[in-house]
């Protein structure tokens, strides 16, 4: 066969990550297909399998694969001969001053019928068909890797979504506790106030204070409602179809005890990314070879049997004409159009192949990013939420020591404002942590 031959390219990885493993991540076969069972939450599971079943982008991607599948079946076509039956009735009269007709002419009308069949077989002395079908069976393969890679990204934007949602609830949740505790405050002070104790300023201070805390309630409700939605878009139903199921506030996902991260090279096996572009880079490989055969002569072998007659029984021995032979066209010039066309596709394979040399280094990143990204936040939650701990203590002891007049009312409020915004901010976090490690599946390639 014409053409180059093609071989997967060689890519030196390194042996192991840059960046140093904590938090439960350790070295180990990585092996992610059901990742979201590891995190102990089975209302995510259950959404996961649904939307492997319903969302509308997997049953898009489900289609392209019967599309390559059936390109492949017509490249595949190529190497049986091609059977065409043909026929047709006819009824005639000539005129006298025909020269056509062979003597005597006939004037009477005349019904001519014929029917037959007509054969070619391309011989692919030079391999365009079987390299065709080379391109067709890496597209087709390429094809299979795009849905499991939507698979892997749905999965991964299903448990993003809902770890959004339950973070979002227990910020609601912060946000509520806030604003009740606020409302005791504001009462000790209104009681303060009209004991004489405590001036009208620290009741404007205390109704303002509350109204802030207040105000971040809507903001929360809507952001829940909509997230409920997009995870009802993802699973393929109308939006607002979980809204009872989901709208009860649950507990954030919990970490597993550990993830092994297994090593660059098996990401590279992993990811259906990298191997959907490996198999484009294939496809591309072949098409030089298919345009490079335009540069020899093609041989066929045809073949024409049939009956004719205008008069008398059809298939009689007398009426059959057939013809048997080989056949071959050759395109001696071109002004350069095949040469260029060969340099076409030897640019577009240039390109396929530095398409997956970025497609590997991106997904490479995308691990080195995630590891780096989850130790960082599991250090920031650990923080915060020491910080959480101590402002909780200090507005306990502070609203104390202003029921017995030790403080002044400036020192609640100072509190009581970082205590609501630490809270929030370690619930972000807390939801944040969870969301690095599903982005560190992702990034691996798990979910198919």
């Amino acid at each position: 066969m014409v053409g180059p031959d093609y071989e997967r390219p060689q890519l030196i990885v390194a042996d192991r990550w840059h960046q140093e493993l904590v938090g439960g991540m350790i070295d180990g076969e990585a092996t992610y297909q059901t990742w979201w069972v590891g995190l102990g939450d089975p209302t995510l599971v259950s959404l996961i399998e649904r939307a492997q079943f319903q969302n509308l982008d997997l049953k898009l991607a489900t289609a392209r694969i019967a599309e390559a599948q059936a390109q492949l079946g017509i490249a595949t076509g190529g190497q049986m001969p091609d059977v065409n039956g043909s026929g047709f009735v006819q009824r005639t009269r000539f005129s006298e001053g025909n020269q056509i007709i062979v003597a005597p002419p006939q004037q009477r009308p005349d019904t001519f019928r014929d029917i037959g069949i007509k054969s070619s077989w391309e011989i692919d002395l030079w391999g365009r068909v079987r390299r065709s079908i080379e391109a067709a069976t890496a597209s087709y393969e390429a094809s299979l890797e795009n849905h499991r890679d939507v698979q892997v990204v749905l999965s991964a934007v299903v448990g993003a979504s809902y770890v959004q949602l339950r973070t979002l609830q227990q910020r609601l949740q912060f946000a509520r506790a806030n604003v009740e505790l606020q409302r005791e405050t504001l009462a000790l002070v209104v009681a303060r106030n009209l004991a004489e104790l405590a001036p009208d300023l620290e009741v404007r201070q205390a109704e303002f204070n509350l109204a802030i805390t207040e105000s971040a309630l809507p903001d929360l409700e809507a952001a829940i409602l909509q997230t409920i939605n997009q995870l009802s878009t993802l699973l393929g139903e109308q939006p607002g179809a979980l809204r009872q199921e989901l709208q009860t506030a649950s507990p954030i996902p919990q970490l597993p005890v550990s993830v092994p991260t297994g090593i660059p090279a098996e990401v590279i096996r992993q990811r259906p990314d990298i191997r959907a572009a490996e198999r484009v880079l294939a496809a591309q490989t072949a098409l030089v070879g298919v345009t490079t055969t335009a540069l020899y002569p093609n041989f066929f072998l045809l073949g024409d049997f049939s009956y004719a007659t205008a008069a008398g029984g059809l298939f009689n021995g007398g009426n059959e004409a057939w013809s048997l032979g080989p056949f071959f066209s050759w395109n001696l010039f071109d002004g350069g159009r095949v040469r260029n066309a060969i340099h076409v596709e030897e640019a577009q394979t240039d390109q396929a192949l530095i398409a997956y040399e970025r497609t590997v280094l991106g997904a490479l990143q995308d691990v080195e990013d995630s590891l780096i990204g989850f130790a960082m936040e599991r250090e920031r939650q650990a923080a915060l939420q020491r910080g959480a701990d101590a402002v909780a203590e200090a507005d306990r002891l502070v609203r104390e020591l202003y029921r017995q007049g030790l403080t002044n009312f400036q020192n609640v409020l100072d509190t009581q404002r970082s205590l609501f915004s630490q809270q929030d901010r370690l619930a972000e976090s807390s939801g944040a942590v969870v969301l690095e490690l599903i982005s560190i599946y992702r990034s691996l390639g798990g979910g198919w």
